[in-house]
């Protein structure tokens, strides 16, 4: 396949570089012809292998890339997929001395003991047994390394804890399925011989979705959903496609690129994740202004469960059916069963995409042109305001310039700080994405100026605005890198009211601030945050905050202890628990302080019901303990609907 991944665009780059071939007519019938009935309706697609590509076991990525230091103790990016690739980053480092105020040593490394102790399997023959009955010996693997990584998602605590600790728990064994009647029957065999299930996709979580309960007896089975990986039909019609669960969002895009099509969901994660995952953690992507979230984007979901397959037959756009069990799905984190397919919405590729990028004097102008645009009812497909800080960092990830490049970025800067008098420690970032047709994109872009001049921006071009937004994929190797230098670094997010944004996210650097300087911990906190999603209600607002910790005793429980207070902060002010990341067992303790007591009986009775062994025995949400009853829950102080407003999803806003 020559179409590259999102999806086609109209210049020559693709998203990490390379060439691209033109986009594709999408096949979308006249309306004519749906009149004569000679459209066709669903197409099945012939069975696609995507290119191996492994991903590394104990860092995020792929293995051939990354961050390193050069002999001149410069950073270098490794590899070729990313537009940063190939390039030193000689401002990198004597940036983060600066900003975390340690001095930083290029060749100091803390060497990770990956994989460390690894338990031993717990082993039930029966259960090996009976699926030896209907698995080939290729689905049945139970290498430890292999096995450790179905054990954990991406949270610093589990990171770290496979380089310099341990895991206690992770699954005894992993089983690749490759069709809904191979789950029906794993989840037959696990009833029948007492083992857990757990679901595993990309491993790209952030919640300890996957972390195993270290006091489980029974043995934990990984249900690795890699070999579920297929689009089997496209619908040009009715612009439906049916795709397997373990799709990787790479693969699907690319597939459904080549029939001039997109499915449009873009989460940070999208070369990794799934859409089983998606649908797991009731997802979000870069994206959703133009096709909305996971929850809009499902028209239909299969879930094998221990009475059998929640399905249905003649779904329509929009229906009033009663209480639907397919709606229970979005979010329960493999609590309830095994996601196995869905049918998703697609779109005809856009047939226009440009980015842009604006300056802003302070973030609170930022915020403001933000705000403004959500009244306009012109939105672009995607809009991000980083702060200061991050708009610094940005910078530094930029390859020495040379000769008449240098020249040019000094010029530039001169006239954003002389001229149009932005201060170097204040000004913001915003990137934009537009997506659709030339006349929508030209009255996307109108809006966007009009706006922009009001609240003082300054347009930065083109080139700016895509790097920005692609630099979302590279900048993912970071985290494991500074790890190695005794930096620990993890993102978290949430969604409040707009009158809530500004002062929300400085609460939140201030908390953290206090709670690193109560530790007596070297240096000071890297805090920054990002406006990353927009809603006419509100705003979503991603965090950032990273700390030195040489020298320091139990850092990773340190760091826990201080985003734990982080989110207690980010409550307190008015923001929600999650936007897109979901619960899984880290921000479990917080429910109480989201839903009543009956709420969150309800979600164990409705476990209990359909559940009765726990066989799906994930322990996300906490949703097998008791329900909490803490002193700061909604119950004990109950709120008035203003008080507990937060954005929700209004279709594709």
């Amino acid at each position: 396949m020559n179409v590259r991944w999102p999806y086609p665009a109209l210049d020559d780059a693709t998203l990490f570089g390379g060439q691209m071939t033109e986009r594709p007519d999408p096949p979308v019938p006249s309306g004519s012809m749906l009149v004569s009935g000679t459209v066709q309706g669903r197409i099945p697609l012939p069975k696609y292998e995507p290119k191996p590509d492994p991903e590394s076991l104990d860092v995020w990525g792929f293995p051939d890339s990354g961050f390193e230091v050069t002999d001149k103790g410069v950073v270098k990016a490794r590899g070729h997929r990313y537009e940063i690739s190939g390039s030193e980053l000689p401002d990198l480092l004597p940036w983060m001395r600066g900003v975390i105020e340690v001095d930083l040593d290029a060749f100091d490394v803390h060497e990770s003991q990956y994989p460390g102790v690894i338990p031993a399997p717990v082993v039930n023959d029966g259960f090996r047994h009976a699926i030896a009955d209907f698995l080939d010996s290729d689905q049945i693997d139970d290498d430890d390394q292999e096995r450790l990584r179905r054990g954990h998602g991406h949270t610093q605590e589990e990171m770290y804890a496979i380089k310099y600790g341990a895991l206690p728990r992770i699954p005894d064994l992993i089983v690749f399925p490759g069709d809904d009647l191979e789950i029906a029957k794993l989840v037959q065999a696990a009833i029948d011989n007492d083992v857990v299930l757990v679901p595993y996709g990309g491993g790209t979580n952030v919640t300890e979705a996957l972390r195993c309960d270290p006091d489980e007896t029974r043995m934990i089975v990984a249900v690795d959903m890699l070999r579920m990986d297929q689009v089997l039909w496209i619908d040009p019609t009715n612009l439906e496609a049916g795709i397997q669960a373990g799709a990787v969002g790479r693969h699907l895009t690319d597939r459904l690129a080549e029939f001039g099509f997109t499915m449009g969901h873009e989460p940070d994660s999208l070369e990794f994740s799934t859409l089983g995952g998606w649908i797991a953690t009731h997802a979000s992507g870069m994206k959703k202004n133009r096709y909305g979230n996971i929850e809009d984007l499902i028209t239909d979901v299969t879930v094998v469960t221990r009475d059998g397959v929640i399905s249905r037959n003649n779904v329509g756009p929009r229906e009033s059916i009663g209480a639907d069990p397919r709606r229970f799905i979005l979010g329960s984190e493999g609590n309830l069963g095994i996601i196995t397919q869905a049918t998703v919405k697609i779109f005809p590729l856009p047939e226009v995409q440009k980015y842009q990028a604006i300056l802003f004097p302070t973030f609170a102008d930022g915020v403001a042109f933000m705000y403004d645009l959500t009244r306009s009812g012109n939105w672009p497909a995607s809009a991000r305001l980083v702060d200061n800080l991050q708009f610094q960092l940005s910078q530094t990830l930029k390859a020495k310039s040379s000769g008449l490049s240098r020249i040019k970025s000094h010029v530039e800067k001169l006239f954003v700080t002389r001229f149009k008098g932005f201060k170097v420690d204040q000004m913001v970032a915003c990137t934009l994405v537009f997506e659709g047709s030339e006349e929508q994109v030209t009255a996307q872009e109108a809006t966007v100026k009009r706006l922009s001049d009001l609240h003082k921006g300054m347009a930065a071009g083109s080139d700016n605005g895509k790097r920005g937004y692609q630099l979302t994929y590279g900048i993912a190797y970071i985290r494991d890198f500074i790890m190695r230098k005794y930096i620990l670094a993890e993102s978290f997010e949430t969604s409040m009211p707009w009158d809530k944004v500004i002062p929300l996210v400085d609460r939140v650097k201030a908390r953290i601030t206090e709670e690193h300087h109560k530790r007596n911990l070297p240096g000071v906190p890297f805090i920054t945050a990002r406006v990353t999603q927009i809603y006419d209600t509100g705003a979503v607002v991603y965090f950032y905050f990273a700390f030195y910790h040489k020298g320091v005793e139990n850092p990773s429980e340190v760091y826990a202890d201080i985003e734990r207070a982080a989110r207690d902060e980010i409550l307190n002010a008015g923001g929600s628990l999650s936007h897109h990341h979901g619960i899984g067992h880290l921000r479990k303790d917080f429910l109480p302080r989201v839903f009543s007591n009956a709420a969150l009986g309800w979600n164990r009775q409705l476990k209990n019901a359909v559940d009765p062994g726990n066989n799906f025995g994930t322990g996300s949400q906490g949703i097998t303990e008791p329900v909490p009853t803490l002193r700061g829950t909604i119950d004990d102080a109950p709120a008035t609907a203003g008080d507990q407003t937060t954005p929700q999803t209004e279709g594709n806003r």
